[in-house]
Parts: structure tokens; C-alpha cells; sequence
């Protein structure tokens, strides 16, 4: 069948009455998250994985992809009208949105936001529509070497690129790989780093790593620089909607925007920071009006905007076709396929075209239902912000410890998100990236079952590694992410 057709079958499901229901909740839930600061779509999807293993599959990642979606709409509001990011892809919103709600153009720069989110997240679902088949096709032909040098080169992206020192991202990343090899090794029989002790025989539950560095460390983290002296809002003032003017000068943004955050969003550490960082550059260097950035320049909203979108919708390519996460969220979005012993992949595309394509099906739902959720009713969004913060993380960390106690009713995993909440907050303060411990602990153990199966069909000879076009090549990027900055720096040392 076409891919027309899959996807007509696609919104067969997703128009299903219980899966609209949770969209909507998804929808709701996501713009409710990316409006309050400190509370991204990965902490949420990562709280509510123990909560939700009663759900279908489908009704589950339909919510989950609103959560993603409406965390990227509902970021925007925080930004323009306080002047503080709900979501890291918001910031350089913040720069020119706040401007305007000042000079009392808020209505316009929310109305430019959410049609260029809604704009850019149809564009790149568009694109994951056709780009996702083609590249599920071409994974079939994959071989355990290419697989390897795949989860190498996302090892060293998202360790150099992410955080501000290649040391600590490292560290982060092979902290990750430690805690996904505890437990009895597969091929062996041997038990690995579990210091005797039983229970550490089975592993360390994903679902309980997530929820103690997102719940724990982050909120410690956000509860600990938690400021009782609220931001001034600025109010919301004209119509909710744009002038011609406002148009002509947005469209241009929008499209720009959608063609930098989708492939973007693919790339293993880009995040949305970087992508959203160069749409806000390239608008400011496009502009007829370069005198009006940094006082309210509306392409500087609408550019970024529409790139955090999109960038949203790359992330799903790599992590439905090839099982790969890029970013924080997409592994924890792996975590949840994982929980319902589901494995992102060519074959998932073959063996549950229903779940698939019903959740590509439910991202253009998702994005109708925000445009309308988020355009008309700013004013009753923006009341979220009023909700005591320290009873909001009190009342995260009671639901996260709940939802822990509930997986087994194990004290040792208690004790676990304990300590490793612990880290995760000692490793904020210290600024060392969470998201490259996420990705070695998902990713380290399928690197090392590839690299044994190489290695296996290369009767122990390493040269099999670059036995391919494929791997010869991102190995050969993988290394140049390492060794060139450090070529580069020592050439203008000498220069």
C-alpha cells in the first residue's frame, strides 16, 4: 500500500472517539507544561510512563505526541508575555516577543507564533510523512556494522554538542552506558555492576531512571533557584489576530523556519536551541528592518517559532525509523515504546502500521486542536501562572514517587530514584547535560549487542567496523566531531 493510502488508514485510528479524547488531553496537558517554566514535555512524558502502561499503545503515543507538540505552542505564551522561556526552544522568542507585548503588540506576536507553529508543524509533519517510509525502507538494508557506527556518531554528537564542556558531556554519557549494562549480561550469564546485590540482577527499570532525573533532579534543580518575586506580566493588548503588514512580513519566517528545524531536529544533539538560534540570525540578517530587532521585530518571533515546531517533528524520523533518539525527549519518548516492549524500527513500520501512522495521522489532528486551543484562549492559559510554585513541585514529586512505588512496590527503587535524583541535581548545579545520560543508557546496550555481532561475523577482526560505505563514513564524522575542534584550536594557537 501507498503511502496515501497507510495514511488514510492512519487517521482511521487517530479520528477514532478515544483516541480524539486523547489528543486532547495531550493537547491540553502539553500547552498547560510548556506555560509553566521548568516543566518540559520530557519530565512529563517520564512522570506519567508508570501511570499509563494500562492505556492501548496507540491512545498512549497519541497523547504523548500532544504533549510534545502543545509543550512547543504553550512555551511561546511564558516568553512573550513574561519574559521567561516555558521551554529551551522558546528563548530567542522571548528576545522579540516580550518587546512587543511591552509596546502593547502581544496579541500580534502571539497570533504570529501559534499560526507559524501551527504553519511549520504541518510542513514538517508533511515532510515526516513521506520521509519516514523512505528511510525504514533503506534501514532494512542496515547491517549490525552500520548500526554501531550509527549509535557512535549519536554517542559523540550529543557529548560534544550538548552542554558547554566536552569533558562533562562524556562524562555524562558513560555514566548513562554504566547504569544500561547493570543486570545480567545477555550473552554471558555474568552479572555486571551489581556489587552482590540481588535485586540489581534484573536491571535498573528505564521508567525509574527517567522519572528521578527529570522529577527529582530537575525540579530540585528549578525548586532550589526559585525566586518568590514573581516577573511582571505584560498584558495581553489588541486583537487576536494580524494586520496585512503583520502577514507579508511573517510568511517569509514561517517557511524559512520549517526548512531549518526539521532536518534540524533530525541531527542526534541539536536540540531546538541551536536550530531556533540560527532562524533568529538569519531573519535578523533578512529583515527590511534590522533597526527594529531587539525592540520587538515580529520575524524574530515568527522565525524561531515556526523552527521549534518543525524541529519537534524531525526528532520523530530518526527515533520511528531507525529507533535512534536525538534529544532529551525523544529518548524518553523510546522509553515508552520500550515500556510497552515495543522496539522503533523498520520493522515497527511492518508489524504495527495501525500505531505508526495513527500517530503520524494524530500530529495534524494535534496541531488543528492547538491552533484553536491556544489562539482564542491565551487569556485563560496565562491564569496557569498562578498556581503556587512550590506546592506545583511538591505535588510533582509526590505524584513521581507514587508512580515509582506503583511500577513494583520496591524499596530498592525508591532508593534508586533517591540517589540518582540526587545526581541529577548535583549534575545541573554542576552543569553536566542530562541528555547525554538518557542516551547511553538507552543506546549503550544496542551498541554493544551490534558491536558483539560485528565483531561475532568478523570472527574478532575490528576491521569489519568499517567494512561499509556506511559505517566507513560516520565512524569518519564521528572522529572529525572529536579530533577537528581540537585541530582547529591548536592552529590558531600556533597561527
Amino acid at each position: 500500500m501507498d503511502t496515501l493510502g497507510l495514511l488514510l488508514q492512519g487517521f482511521g485510528v487517530a479520528l477514532q472517539p478515544v483516541n480524539l479524547m486523547w489528543a486532547l488531553v495531550g493537547s491540553v496537558l502539553g500547552t498547560a507544561i510548556g506555560i509553566l517554566p521548568g516543566i518540559g514535555p520530557a519530565l512529563t512524558i517520564a512522570l506519567l510512563l508508570p501511570v499509563t502502561t494500562a492505556l492501548a499503545p496507540t491512545s498512549a503515543f497519541i497523547m504523548f505526541a500532544g504533549i510534545l507538540y502543545g509543550a512547543m505552542y504553550g512555551g511561546s505564551t511564558t516568553s512573550i508575555l513574561l519574559n521567561t522561556p516555558g521551554e529551551a526552544g522558546s528563548m530567542m522568542t522571548a528576545l522579540e516577543g516580550n518587546k512587543m507585548a511591552r509596546a502593547g503588540r502581544g496579541a500580534a506576536a502571539l497570533a504570529t507564533a501559534a499560526i507559524g507553529s501551527f504553519v511549520a508543524g504541518t510542513f514538517a509533519t508533511l515532510a515526516l510523512t513521506f520521509a519516514a517510509p523512505f528511510v525504514a525502507e533503506l534501514a532494512f538494508y542496515f547491517k549490525p556494522t552500520d548500526y554501531f557506527a550509527i549509535t557512535a556518531l549519536a554517542f559523540c554528537s550529543v557529548a560534544v554538542v550538548m552542554g558547554a564542556s566536552r569533558t562533562r558531556g562524556f562524562i555524562s554519557l558513560f555514566l548513562g552506558i554504566a547504569i544500561g549494562v547493570i543486570g545480567i549480561d545477555a550473552m554471558t550469564g555474568q552479572p555486571r555492576l551489581t556489587f552482590g546485590n540481588m535485586q540489581l540482577l534484573r536491571g535498573i527499570a528505564l521508567t525509574v531512571v527517567l522519572v528521578s532525573l527529570f522529577a527529582v533532579g530537575e525540579i530540585l534543580y528549578v525548586a532550589s533557584r526559585y525566586r518568590s518575586v514573581p516577573g511582571v506580566m505584560a498584558p495581553v493588548k489588541g486583537k487576536l489576530w494580524m494586520t496585512r503588514e503583520d502577514f507579508a512580513r511573517s510568511w517569509k519566517p514561517w517557511l524559512r523556519g520549517t526548512a531549518i528545524g526539521f532536518p534540524m531536529g533530525a541531527l542526534p544533539g541539536s536540540g531546538s536551541e541551536i536550530p531556533t538560534m540560527l532562524s533568529y540570525t538569519l531573519e535578523r540578517k533578512l529583515s527590511k528592518h534590522p533597526e527594529q530587532f531587539g525592540k520587538g521585530a515580529i520575524e524574530g518571533v515568527a522565525g524561531p517559532e515556526a523552527t521549534n515546531n518543525a524541529a519537534a517533528a524531525g526528532i520523530l524520523v530518526p527515533l520511528l525509523t531507525l529507533g535512534l533518539p536525538t534529544s532529551a525527549t525523544a529518548a524518553v519518548l523510546l522509553a515508552a515504546f520500550q515500556n510497552y516492549g515495543l522496539q522503533p524500527g523498520p520493522f515497527l513500520f511492518t508489524s504495527n502500521p495501525a500505531l505508526i501512522w495513527g500517530l503520524i495521522a494524530s500530529l495534524y489532528v494535534g496541531n488543528v486542536m492547538l491552533l484553536v486551543l491556544n489562539l482564542p484562549l491565551v487569556g485563560i492559559w496565562v491564569q496557569l501562572l498562578r498556581i503556587p510554585r512550590p506546592q506545583l513541585y511538591a505535588g510533582i514529586l509526590v505524584f513521581a514517587m507514587i508512580g515509582v512505588w506503583g511500577l513494583a512496590g520496591s524499596w530498592v527503587d525508591l532508593a534508586i530514584m533517591f540517589v540518582v535524583g540526587l545526581a541529577g541535581y548535583v549534575m545541573r548545579v554542576y552543569d553536566f547535560p542530562i541528555a547525554p545520560v538518557l542516551i547511553g543508557l538507552i543506546l549503550g546496550p544496542m551498541a554493544e549487542n551490534q558491536l558483539r555481532t560485528a565483531l561475532a561475523a568478523g570472527q574478532g577482526n575490528p576491521m569489519v567496523l568499517v567494512s561499509t560505505p556506511l559505517s566507513a563514513i560516520l565512524l569518519t564524522i564521528a572522529v572529525l566531531l572529536l579530533a577537528l575542534p581540537i585541530f582547529l584550536k591548536r592552529l590558531r594557537a600556533h597561527a
